[in-house]
């Protein structure tokens, strides 16, 4: 039953060395890094496998070029799997996601099981993943787990806000999650219905080491501008309102740009602003640079908005432009967490975001910035010119905002949920984390009522399936 041998390991992706996590002391409460070294102690060498679907581009994959080398640095064996698709599958999984969000769609039984299925069954049918725990993030890779090659516990992370999604898609995809031992949700107001497993609430983070989120001067941003300004007619001394995130219908730019349009009447004499939207194309979102298109045109006879995609040294650019914007805008329509506006808030950034996902617990009307309608025009105007017109508005924002990122949104404070929950699932623990959604689950009631009185193995078949395990978890992992 387990003579698999002739298998190989999905190939793996390790970014980062171990980080020593006496780096981040500037930035958390040694408590908290203490704590984070006890919780990690029973877990040194535990192997804890991650699958996506991009090494580049997108908020998860970013994420994981952090949190692998922290968890390394606690002595965690953690690493990282990327499978493969084709521009055909990458189109299905975006519809998947469009459809996850709650936007009409359509979408074939034929793409369905040809270019997502078959796509899936490639990447798994002579491969395995093996991890003490092994956490699949969003829908891309999600039946990953049908073909019986994924070894350990089993956690499916939703990036994704799928409390509007499309019950076509999540009755599709359902079957699939409710094979894993757990679910990860950003938020408890992001679980859909039905979901027969655990549910966990883990905000994701950003990473204070990170380029794009190191604490510079205005002066260093500005140097580190000199180049794409002067190559983009931007002119630093004038007030600059920025957007920055994926071209997607969902982020809705033509609403940042009307608004910025409307604000510019109302403002005070001589506040004269400048619109600076960047985006870049990930290599799972093929309908990016459509997007982009339609938006350039859009914007084609406003002298005062610059749209900038791709740009080189991106991270450095990044950050340095939220730290010398006078205001950001982040209006999507639909939102899994929004870490982008969590990075401009930690540059000092006044922030005006959507009463949309993970954007309300981070910005806190009229404290670090204003939260509005995604498509209310006036209302976001409205915004615009009192962070414009307002030196003292501009500074309480900026000064609460770094706060509120550094008590709750920094690295270290979600790893510390990854590794309760990483305990949790290996026993370590037997009290449920504080941070679980639903009650008790349908799996955890069969569980209990059945229990495993009627084990189907033979000891030879168990025998064999270990030291299957066994060898995954001695590193014969792929390439590193």
């Amino acid at each position: 039953m387990f003579d698999d041998k002739s298998k190989k390991y999905i190939n793996t992706y390790v970014p980062l060395e171990p980080v020593d996590i006496n780096e981040y002391k500037p930035f958390v409460d040694k408590e908290l890094l203490e704590e984070l070294r006890f919780m990690a102690d029973p877990l040194k060498n535990k192997v804890w496998a991650n699958v996506n679907s991009t090494v580049i581009g997108g908020g998860v994959a970013e994420m994981l070029q952090s949190v692998i080398p922290f968890a390394r640095g606690l002595g965690v064996d953690a690493r990282w799997f990327v499978i493969e698709g084709n521009d055909e599958f990458f189109s299905v999984t975006k519809k998947f996601h469009n459809l996850l969000q709650g936007l009409n769609q359509k979408i074939t039984l034929e793409e369905i099981f040809h270019a997502y299925l078959d796509t899936i069954d490639q990447n798994t049918r002579d491969v395995r993943v093996v991890g003490h725990m092994v956490t699949i993030h969003d829908p891309q890779p999600a039946a990953i787990i049908m073909n019986g090659n994924v070894y350990g516990h089993t956690i499916w992370r939703c990036h994704i806000d799928t409390s509007h999604a499309s019950r076509r898609i999540w009755r599709f995809l359902l079957p699939y999650i409710n094979q894993y031992e757990g679910a990860i949700f950003s938020s408890k107001e992001f679980m859909k219905e039905n979901v027969q497993i655990p549910a966990y609430e883990i905000s994701p983070s950003i990473d204070p080491l990170k380029k794009k989120n190191r604490q510079r001067t205005r002066e260093e941003a500005l140097a580190s501008l000199a180049e794409i300004f002067n190559e983009n007619d931007i002119d630093p001394e004038r007030p600059i309102v920025a957007a920055i995130s994926r071209y997607d219908i969902h982020k809705n730019q033509k609403t940042i740009i009307e608004a910025f349009k409307a604000a510019k009447t109302g403002l005070k004499k001589g506040v004269n602003p400048i619109l600076v939207i960047v985006g870049n194309s990930a290599t799972d979102d093929p309908e990016g640079m459509k997007t982009y298109e339609e938006i350039r045109e859009f914007a084609e006879d406003e002298k005062d908005i610059r749209l900038l995609l791709n740009v080189e040294n991106n991270d450095e650019v990044i950050g340095s432009l939220m730290c010398v914007a006078d205001c950001f805008i982040h209006i999507s329509t639909r939102e899994g967490f929004g870490l982008v506006v969590t990075e401009a808030m930690w540059q000092g950034t006044p922030v005006i975001g959507s009463k949309v996902g993970g954007i309300v617990k981070q910005v806190i009307d009229g404290h670090n910035g204003y939260l509005v309608e995604p498509h209310d025009v006036p209302g976001i105007a409205k915004a615009i010119r009192h962070i414009l017109d307002d030196d003292v508005v501009r500074k309480t924002f900026s000064e609460n905002a770094r706060k509120t990122v550094r008590q709750q949104f920094l690295l270290p404070h979600m790893l510390k949920k990854e590794l309760a929950l990483m305990r949790y699932c290996l026993e370590i623990d037997n009290k449920i984390p504080d941070f679980r959604i639903n009650k008790l689950a349908y799996k955890e009631i069969e569980q209990a009522l059945y229990g495993r009185t009627a084990w189907p193995f033979s000891t030879d078949d168990l025998k064999k399936h270990l030291e299957i395990i066994q060898e995954g978890m001695d590193g014969s992992s792929g390439s590193t």
